[in-house]
């Protein structure tokens, strides 16, 4: 019994202490960022001759532009961009919608602006939970004030927002641009621009049986700053080594590894999704598959399962980020990002996660010091580890990306898509009759195991296999050929 509260006293001081330190830490990052931000856009101008926008600035009141109408949305005081034209500007589309663009991109509250704002009540509700209705007066007062303020009728928009979207009027040349000063410029990470095909599709490993006729496709998809190798230098050769009679499809994508990593794009879902369709689907004439994916991939893995529903033969998706928006949530990108990105800095994961998705300038600092100097990072590596195959591929993967992909990418897909998972699992769950398996380590400390129990309760028919004593990575990697044995056998009854 004594032990029992000694640990419970600890492990409540514990969680008081990173509390208190994350806070600290957090307000400093919050200083820390805007003064980053100078320091890139004064680098840009000197080694690019022209300012480059980013997610900070002030607000501003570009209503029109000369490449076309911007529709705006008065709510509550704020305008969102719903529409551009013209039809002949945007490649083909009527429109580009505001959904497809996070407003986590350029609505991230700091800790000191939530300070600002709060009363000694709130500040205890933060760090000792004290009951609602101790500061429901607060809130009440808070409400009518902020009511008071938003009376007013003045029409903003975010301005770098337009500019981003005026880049993406204009039909995207992969050509120029191909990296920024501050990205890595070495030939792996070029490989795209200098390819003699100049068709731009993403980079695709295929492995086709060896003696044996291909009766099935099977497309992996890797998860955020990741790449193709996750599949390749793991799985594949499993599946190789076991005769198996399936062609296997793993991508980089969009601006990750050797696929493209276009300056001017805003990686969005749709994005991500037509070029894996572009450069898998169309190109390789795949016309019915099985669909394997990891993280950040299940998401994308959901929306072509939504569109190419009749096609998907079964679903396995590993460690999923499903977080079910509350009904009424005013803000489920909001939502999501905190629960992405918690602003704590213990687990060390949750700490990075949270510097990655919160602070745009400190998250290329990041990249500025791991990417840029990527063959730095695996010469030592290497070294250190005597050639280690598999650190090597994972360094390699977690590396050769670009600040602008990595940004875009976490708040357009992970964050963005908010409550719109939900509707990707409905239509997977009423209109498809595919097999739906969730594997999930039991010690991933990104995404917690909750996350795979949440698709189970909107899929019932899913299965959820959690490996004890595996993470987010070791789930797959030290064990793949159990997996590969796994996948197998999910095939061989999705194609019964």
């Amino acid at each position: 019994m004594a032990a029992m509260k000694i640990r419970r006293a600890a492990t409540v001081a514990g969680a008081w202490l990173n509390e208190a330190v994350s806070f600290l830490v957090f307000c400093v990052l919050d200083i820390v960022d805007p003064l980053l931000c100078f320091l890139y856009k004064t680098a840009d101008y000197l080694f690019e001759a022209e300012w480059k926008p980013c997610y900070c600035l002030s607000a501003k009141e570009p209503i029109t532009t000369t490449r076309g109408k911007i529709l705006l949305s008065h709510d509550n005081g704020e305008s969102k961009i719903l529409t551009l034209s013209p039809l002949q500007e945007l490649g083909g589309r009527s429109k580009i919608e505001l959904e497809d663009i996070s407003e986590t991109l350029y609505t991230r509250p700091s800790v000191l602006s939530d300070l600002s704002n709060l009363s000694v009540n709130e500040l205890n509700k933060r760090f000792v939970k004290v009951t609602r209705s101790e500061c429901s007066g607060h809130h009440e007062k808070t409400k009518n004030k902020r009511g008071r303020s938003v009376t007013k009728s003045s029409l903003t928009v975010n301005f770098t927002v337009v500019e981003m979207l005026r880049g993406k009027i204009r039909q995207q040349n992969l050509s120029n641009d191909v990296s920024r000063w501050s990205d890595c410029d070495c030939g792996f990470c070029t490989s795209w621009a200098s390819a003699s095909t100049k068709d731009h599709s993403l980079y695709v490993k295929t492995q086709i049986p060896n003696g044996v006729r291909a009766k099935e496709d099977v497309l992996f998809i890797h998860g955020f700053i990741s790449s193709s190798a996750f599949w390749t230098e793991t799985v594949f050769p499993s599946l190789s080594a076991s005769s198996s009679a399936h062609r296997l499809f793993a991508v980089d994508l969009l601006g990750f590894g050797k696929s493209p990593k276009p300056a001017d794009s805003l990686y969005t879902l749709r994005e991500h999704v037509e070029m894996i369709e572009k450069s898998v689907l169309q190109k390789h004439n795949v016309k019915s598959f099985h669909i394997v994916a990891h993280s950040l991939g299940c998401i994308l893995a959901l929306s072509l399962a939504a569109r190419h529903g009749a096609s998907v033969k079964s679903l396995t998706l590993l460690a999923p980020p499903y977080y079910p928006v509350p009904a009424g949530e005013a803000k489920p990108r909001q939502y999501v990002m905190k629960k992405v990105a918690p602003r704590k800095v213990w687990p060390p994961i949750a700490f990075g996660a949270s510097m990655a998705c919160w602070y745009e300038h400190v998250s290329r600092t990041i990249c500025l010091l791991i990417c840029k100097h990527h063959r730095l990072w695996q010469f030592l590596a290497n070294i250190i580890t005597r050639n280690n195959r598999t650190v090597n591929f994972l360094i390699e993967g977690f590396m050769c990306h670009t600040h602008n992909a990595a940004w875009h990418t976490l708040h357009n897909i992970i964050c963005g898509t908010g409550s719109k998972l939900d509707t990707y699992l409905d239509v997977v769950r009423d209109k498809l009759k595919c097999n739906v398996t969730i594997f999930h380590g039991g010690d991933d400390e990104l995404i917690p195991v909750e996350c795979s129990h949440n698709v189970k309760q909107r899929i019932p028919r899913a299965r959820v296999k959690v490996i004890e004593h595996k993470d987010h990575i070791t789930m797959v990697v030290g064990r793949q050929d159990e997996f590969a044995r796994e996948l197998q056998e999910i095939w061989k009854t999705s194609s019964c």
